[in-house]
């Protein structure tokens, strides 16, 4: 979701998922024929040589995106089928298996056995699973469940019910009220799900519990869980549709071909750091025949040498990102940065983001977005670390629109920082939050950590009253923690703590879920201090304030 702006000059705004078709290395041309010799061409699939995380050789299958030549050595631009797009590369001729290799079928006149034609003619055929063939999409992977409802028009009451069935999180009804439920249909095992306020029992689980928590129902709500990286809805006849891509920054994919699905940065020097690109970013296309991008680490201009780049920095005055320093604990701090009043450094950002950021698109306009810079501070100045964006005004209760941690710092905490410092700006709003869907993978994994440690957190730290078991609704999680009751929902699934027992919701932590999580918090050394945050929120529905 990064908001950018080309800076090819005279371009003009871009339509969501638009991005410059004229960028990118050298490839032949995407309708070259099949040759009578058989020679490798683009859409070819084989067995390609590489290492695994394990420093071990395999030959995963991959496809043939593109054909350079350089000084009469050809160069292939292999994607690994299955495998994340971070992962594609230029390999050379001998990291080829041609004994297994896969021409691609010519485009079908007809349509193909799904009533479709396929996603990419040029393609080999590819086994559809039997799930898919009636829709002709593939659909997203729940985590635990998968639920299909039958909804009637304008939401109308469907009698007969009965109490004790097993409701998704999407549904959120009352189980006590059976003329007003929806009728479920439950495809594969699933554990009921509590609606908001209603009021339930805790039960030891398998005698080791340590604690028992209560969940409670309240008004009928069709919620929206984040159940894999991307939104799903339910289509009329019951089965999921596409993914649903109404977020201000989503891609939409109609956009996406050959030269955007390739990698057109090899390196970029950040300040100490050199970093590899993941994925295809707009950077002019003068600079993606270059070795290295060099790019100044504070105001995040791009230069074509080191030359450049040193005559930059005498120039430039800035030792930190632009914007107002809002948060300070110890080498760590967050800068408000306003995409209108500070346009040129949030489109260089932007362009950074993207070459790690594959599922969101590019925008001319930064003017509605918010930045938030997480730097780390040493005699030299401040240094980038992550950041994330948001809508300055979000309709669908969104807090964080991109998030980013770059490369040299992951895995050291700063995502769930980056995380945690989102949600605290929610609580001084006065709101709940969520992240704009899809989330990456990567991403996905990042929120999925923050919301199970921070409802974990709660749910451990309530104390019983008068011998009684104690009790908490999700809407109470929600307004402590202002993580969205959707999300409460689907991490309380995710982590298998809900269960239904004698006509109520019941929560139970076992042993091994509460010392997991204990050992998960000792790691978590970095956390956020309320009382170092200097923020006052505005109203950004008063225009004038943009």
């Amino acid at each position: 979701m990064a908001e950018v702006v080309s800076p090819v000059p005279g371009a003009g705004r871009r339509e969501p998922g638009e991005v410059g078709r004229a960028r990118g290395p050298p490839v032949a041309d995407p309708g070259a024929a099949l040759s009578p010799q058989g020679e490798i061409i683009e859409g070819c699939r084989l067995p390609v040589l590489r290492r695994n995380q394990d420093n071990e050789d395999e030959w995963p299958l991959a496809e043939i995106l593109s054909v350079k030549d350089i000084s009469g050595r050809k160069l292939f631009y292999v994607h690994y089928i299955d495998f994340n797009k971070r992962l594609d590369e230029w390999v050379t001729h001998e990291r080829l298996d041609l004994k297994k290799i896969q021409f691609p079928k010519k485009e079908a006149k007809t349509p193909t056995k799904n009533g479709l034609p396929g996603s990419r003619p040029g393609s080999p055929e590819r086994e559809v699973p039997a799930s898919t063939q009636a829709s002709g999409k593939t659909l997203p992977i729940p985590v635990q469940i998968t639920l299909r409802f039958n909804l009637p028009k304008e939401r109308e009451a469907i009698p007969g019910g009965e109490p004790d069935q097993p409701l998704s999180s999407s549904s959120c009804l009352q189980p006590n009220h059976r003329s007003t439920k929806r009728k479920v249909e439950v495809v594969s095992p699933a554990t009921p799900v509590p609606s908001e306020t209603a009021p339930a029992s805790v039960f030891p689980q398998n005698g080791s519990a340590r604690r028992a928590v209560a969940a409670q129902p309240g008004r009928k709500r069709k919620s929206n869980c984040l159940g894999t990286d991307e939104d799903s809805q339910d289509s009329s006849d019951g089965i999921p549709s596409a993914p649903r891509m109404t977020g201000s920054l989503v891609s939409d994919r109609s956009h996406d071909d050959i030269v955007t699905r390739m990698k057109n940065i090899e390196c970029i020097e950040l300040g100490r750091h050199r970093l590899k690109p993941w994925y295809f970013s707009p950077y002019p296309q003068e600079l993606t025949t270059l070795p290295v991008l060099y790019l100044c680490e504070f105001c995040l201009k791009y230069g074509r040498s080191l030359k450049c780049l040193q005559r930059h920095l005498t120039k430039c005055d800035l030792r930190h990102p632009p914007g107002n320093e809002i948060y300070r604990k110890g080498t760590i701090s967050f800068f408000e940065i306003d995409g209108r009043k500070n346009k040129s450094y949030s489109q260089n950002l932007c362009l950074l983001a993207k070459c790690f950021l594959d599922h969101k698109t590019l925008y001319y306009d930064t003017d509605p977005f918010l930045f938030y810079v997480m730097t780390e501070y040493d005699s030299k100045g401040f240094h980038i670390v992550g950041y994330f964006s948001k809508e300055k005004e979000s309709t669908e209760d969104y807090n964080v629109a991109c998030i980013l941690t770059l490369p040299p710092y992951q895995r050291r905490g700063y995502g769930k920082l980056l995380i945690e410092f989102s949600y605290e700006l929610s609580k001084v709003e006065g709101k709940t939050g969520t992240p704009e869907k899809p989330l990456s993978d990567l991403g996905l994994l990042s929120y999925r950590s923050y919301w199970s440690q921070t409802i974990l957190e709660i749910l451990m730290g309530l104390k019983s009253e008068s011998g009684e078991r104690p009790q908490i609704t999700i809407n109470e999680i929600s307004e402590i923690t202002s993580i969205k009751k959707e999300d409460v929902i689907s991490t309380l699934q995710y982590l298998n703590l809900i269960n239904y027992y004698k006509g109520q919701y019941i929560l139970t932590l076992s042993e091994d879920i509460v010392d997991g999580h204990e050992r998960a918090m000792l790691k978590r050394l970095l956390r956020i201090d309320s009382k170092c945050l200097h923020f006052t929120p505005k109203d950004w529905s008063k225009r004038g304030k943009w």
